[in-house]
C-alpha cells in the first residue's frame, strides 16, 4: 500500500507529531509511506522520520528560505475551508486551503490519514475518489466546541473511518456522532522501546514532563510533593517542558521553600535519558486525550502515579499493578500514592518491572500492525465512496461559507 499522513506541521514538537512518526516508520518497513506538513517552520524536524519515509510540506513559513511564503498575500487572507470553529483555524488561510486541495486532488496513495479535525474536514471534502479516507482524532470529542462538532458531524460521513486514541472517545464518537457506515476505532498512540538500560528504582528521583500548561495541574503536583518531602526530604522531582505556566509554577516553588527539592528542567529530548535517572513517574492532569508521557515513563521502567482523569490513564495503568490511579484534584491522594512507592523499595521495582513489561503493547510494530489492519479492511471494502449517507453528509455540513468555495465543494461532492 501506498499510504500518505496529513498533519498540521511535521517539524514541531508534540505527541501527534511523535506518534506519526512512530507509526510512519514502522509502517514503511512494508509499504510506500510518505508524512506530508501543512507548515514548515524550520529546515529539519525535531523528531527523525526514518530513512523509508518521504517528508514533504505544503506551505514554507521558513524566514530566509528562497521558497518562503509568509509574504503570499493568499497567506494573509482567512480560510475558508479550513473549519472556523477548529482550534488552529486562525494559523490557515487561503493559501492552505489552495495548498491542501491541490494536493488532495493530486493525490496517488491507496489510503491518506488525516491527524487534526481541520485536515479530516479538507480529507473529507476534497480526497479525489477511489482513497481510503482515514481521520484521526488525538485530542477528545468531548473538548471539541459545539459548532466544531456541528461540523464534523456533517463531514465525517464522507470518512471511511475514525480512530480515537481511547476507547471511551470512541464510544463517545459512536454514541453521539451518528455516523453510518464509518468505522470508528480506538487505536492507540505508539511508543518505541527506549533503546537504553531501564530504571533500577534506586535513584530517589520522581520526574514529571509535558506542556507547562494549566490542564497538566503541576501546581497539584508541587503541592503533593511538599507533603513528601515532610517525610522524605531525601527524595526530589524534576518537571520537564516549557509553557505558560513556568513563572506562576516558580512562583509556587518558592513560595513553598521547595526549590532545593523540585526542578524545572525546561525542555527535553529525547526524554527517555531523563525517565531512566527517575524511578516514579508522576501525571496530575485534568484531562488526557491519551497519555503519550505515561506510556514513555513506563517503557523506561517507572511505575506511574497518576490522576485518574478522562480520558487515557485509566486505559494504560493498570492500578497497584504497574501505576497508581488517584482521584483527579486531590493532593493528599496524590502525595500518599508517591509516598506508598518512595517508602516501599520492593512495590516500587515491582511495579516498574510490570510497567516494562506491559506497556510493550504500545510498540509500534503493535500499533503499525493495528492500522494496517484497518487500512487492508477498507480498501478491500473499495471504500464505499459515492455512497448516499456520504453525499448528504457532505450537504448538510454547512460548511460552504462562499459561492465560490461551495460551488466547487458541492461540484466535488456530487462528483464523489
Amino acid at each position: 500500500m501506498h499510504i500518505s499522513f496529513l498533519i498540521h506541521n511535521a517539524y514541531g514538537i508534540g505527541g501527534t507529531i511523535r506518534t506519526t512518526y512512530n507509526t510512519a516508520r514502522t509502517l514503511a518497513e512494508q509499504h510506500e509511506v510518505e508524512v506530508v506538513s501543512v507548515f514548515r517552520h524550520r529546515n529539519e524536524p525535531v523528531f527523525d522520520p526514518g530513512s523509508k519515509v518521504t517528508l514533504r510540506h505544503l506551505v514554507d513559513i521558513r524566514k530566509g528560505s528562497p521558497t518562503y511564503e509568509g509574504s503570499d498575500p493568499r497567506y494573509t487572507r482567512p480560510a475558508r475551508v479550513f473549519p472556523k470553529a477548529e482550534g488552529r483555524y486562525k494559523q490557515y488561510s487561503e493559501l492552505t486551503d489552495l495548498r491542501i486541495g491541490e494536493y488532495l486532488a493530486g493525490l496517488e496513495t491507496d489510503v491518506v490519514v488525516g491527524t487534526r479535525p481541520g485536515i479530516n474536514a479538507h480529507i473529507a471534502r476534497e480526497a479525489r475518489r477511489g482513497i481510503v479516507r482515514v481521520g484521526q482524532e488525538h485530542l477528545t470529542l468531548s473538548t471539541h466546541s459545539r459548532a466544531l462538532k456541528k461540523t464534523l458531524r456533517g463531514l465525517y460521513p464522507r470518512l471511511d473511518a475514525v480512530t480515537t486514541v481511547t476507547e471511551a472517545d470512541a464510544h463517545s464518537y459512536r454514541r453521539q456522532m451518528r455516523l453510518p457506515g464509518v468505522r470508528v476505532e480506538a487505536v492507540p498512540n505508539s511508543v518505541p522501546a527506549s533503546g537504553i538500560a531501564p530504571a533500577d528504582g534506586s535513584g530517589k528521583w520522581v520526574v514529571a514532563a509535558g506542556r507547562l500548561a494549566p490542564v497538566k495541574r503541576y501546581d497539584l503536583l508541587i503541592k503533593a510533593f511538599a507533603k513528601v518531602v515532610a517525610q522524605r526530604p531525601d527524595w526530589r522531582l524534576r518537571i520537564y517542558g516549557g509553557g505558560e505556566e513556568r513563572a506562576k509554577l516558580r512562583a509556587l516553588i518558592d513560595r513553598l521553600g521547595l526549590y532545593n527539592h523540585i526542578y524545572l528542567m525546561g525542555p527535553a529530548n529525547p526524554l527517555d535519558p531523563e525517565w531512566a535517572k527517575g524511578s516514579i513517574a508522576a501525571v496530575t492532569s485534568s484531562l488526557e486525550s491519551f497519555g503519550m508521557t505515561i506510556v514513555e515513563a513506563m517503557r523506561c521502567g517507572l511505575p506511574v502515579v497518576s490522576t485518574d482523569c478522562p480520558h487515557g490513564p485509566s486505559e494504560i495503568i493498570d492500578d497497584g499493578v504497574d501505576g497508581r490511579l488517584v482521584p483527579p484534584g486531590n493532593v493528599n491522594e496524590i502525595a500518599s500514592a508517591l509516598l506508598a512507592l518512595i517508602n516501599d523499595d520492593e512495590l516500587r521495582r515491582r511495579m516498574g518491572r510490570a510497567a516494562l513489561e506491559g506497556s510493550a503493547r504500545f510498540d509500534p510494530s503493535q500499533i503499525a500492525g493495528r492500522y494496517e489492519a484497518l487500512f487492508s479492511d477498507l480498501a478491500a471494502r473499495g471504500g464505499l465512496r459515492g455512497s448516499l449517507h456520504r453525499t448528504r453528509g457532505a450537504l448538510l455540513s454547512g460548511v460552504y461559507a462562499t459561492k465560490d468555495v461551495g460551488r466547487l465543494a458541492f461540484r466535488k461532492a456530487r462528483a464523489a
